[in-house]
């Protein structure tokens, strides 16, 4: 055994002396991390409380009241800290690369998403709409298959992604049938279609869409504005938008789009409409589509997200958007439950994408798994038009571990304690 090895099984010796357990000298653990004493929260499963987590070969091998710390190679105390299921930012754009007048394909305003991903808890990131049918296989094998982050993706029905500008305006490359193809062939990365950016009056770009997510059997994500002459919201959430497709940016006033709250401070009939017939919508706060004069008066008649999300970028990161957690921790402090914004980022964005795979702590599932801490204290949050709000909680990461490997240790927790003994 090596020496750091060594180290960790002291570390853990002491902890579960610590917890009462104590270690056999020579036994071979069972799990090679054990995440003791930590408030789970795991909505498919229906846990909500505290338990032990324990992993085995990249896997959840067990959640229970108390595992012994003697069964495990490493142990993290999470006491005082939230356990929860590997978050899930089901709009991003990641297709990251240096090619001129690309934009979020292959351009420089993507982000690589190991970057971004395991500081705030996520181990799922979706790039959306940044590769279409064509160019798919680039991003594939540039992104997807280099990322330790899984990179999941809604191919934009535009075939050549979201090169910006008239690329984008261009219907005769907007296919259902080859995105559709696309999409089938690499089903275990395509979770959707995406329209986005275009800015004519037809609605040919979401109607082709539909039929691709149609044909594929999965969903599709709208983001919405710009159009000359503006389209109806109610025609797309109540006629073109089917049953768990998705509309984005919900708490957005752009230019071209009726937002979701009207001017007597009422979220629209229609709107709610649109949600009862099982349209899915989701935050996308992005550099311009989070508002607070929409997000207040929404959250206050109970309009909450069905899933949150950052739209990450170039150009959101470093304004109110920030990342996922900073997202998530606007919420509640608009008065969503912890419990409710924890769900929006795992199983039930997992359930939007139809991933049933992922975003729950079950026997058996790939080991992702994200430790937060709920700060409380003064603290404020920036909206996409340059709002402060006040607020008293924020989520931090404290861990994340994906496919059980510890991949971001914000105070090292899951390390062994140095002392003037150690040695290299």
């Amino acid at each position: 055994m090596n020496t750091a090895s060594l180290l960790v099984r002291i570390s853990g010796a002491a902890l579960a002396l610590q917890l009462g357990s104590p270690l056999a000298v020579g036994q071979t653990p069972r799990y090679s991390l054990l995440i003791k004493g930590g408030h789970v929260l795991d909505a498919r499963n229906g846990i909500d409380g505290v338990r032990d987590v324990a992993i085995a070969d990249g896997k959840i091998a067990a959640v229970a009241a108390d595992i012994p710390a003697a069964d495990a190679a490493a142990v993290v105390d999470a006491r005082g800290l939230y356990v929860t299921p590997g978050l899930i930012d089901i709009h991003a754009h990641l297709f990251y690369g240096t090619e001129a007048n690309t934009e979020y394909s292959n351009g420089p305003r993507a982000v690589p998403p190991d970057s971004h991903s395991f500081r705030s808890g996520q181990t799922t990131m979706v790039d959306v709409g940044g590769a279409g049918w064509r160019n798919f296989q680039q991003f594939k094998e540039q992104t997807i298959d280099r990322s330790r982050t899984r990179v999941l993706a809604f191919l934009n029905i535009v075939g050549h992604g979201m090169k910006g500008g008239p690329a984008e305006q261009d219907l005769g490359d907007m296919d259902a049938k080859l995105t559709a193809q696309r999409a089938i062939q690499f089903r275990d990365h395509v979770v959707g279609v995406k329209v986005a950016h275009y800015m004519g009056p037809e609605w040919e770009p979401v109607t082709r869409a539909v039929e691709a997510g149609r044909r594929a059997d999965v969903p599709v994500m709208i983001d919405f504005g710009g159009n000359d002459p503006p389209q109806s919201l109610d025609a797309l959430l109540n006629t073109h938008l089917r049953p768990g497709d998705i509309f984005t940016h919900m708490y957005a006033h752009v230019r071209g789009r009726t937002p979701i709250v009207n001017a007597q401070g009422q979220v629209e009939p229609y709107v709610l409409a649109a949600r009862k017939r099982g349209v899915i919508f989701d935050v996308g706060h992005g550099g311009g589509s989070f508002l607070f004069s929409q997000a207040v008066p929404a959250t206050r008649q109970g309009f909450y997200p069905d899933v949150i999300s950052t739209d990450l970028h170039g150009g959101s990161m470093n304004g109110g958007m920030k990342n996922i957690l900073n997202v998530m921790s606007k919420f509640l402090n608009l008065g969503m439950s912890l419990q409710d914004v924890v769900k929006a980022n795992t199983s039930r964005a997992a359930e939007v994408i139809k991933r049933a795979d992922l975003g729950h702590l079950g026997v058996g599932a790939e080991a992702d798994v994200a430790v937060l801490g709920l700060q409380k204290g003064e603290f404020a949050f920036v909206d996409s038009g340059g709002w402060r709000m006040p607020g008293t909680q924020k989520l931090e990461c404290e861990l994340t571990v994906r496919a059980g490997q510890v991949v971001w240790d914000l105070n090292g927790r899951s390390r062994p304690l140095w002392n003037s003994a150690a040695t290299r």
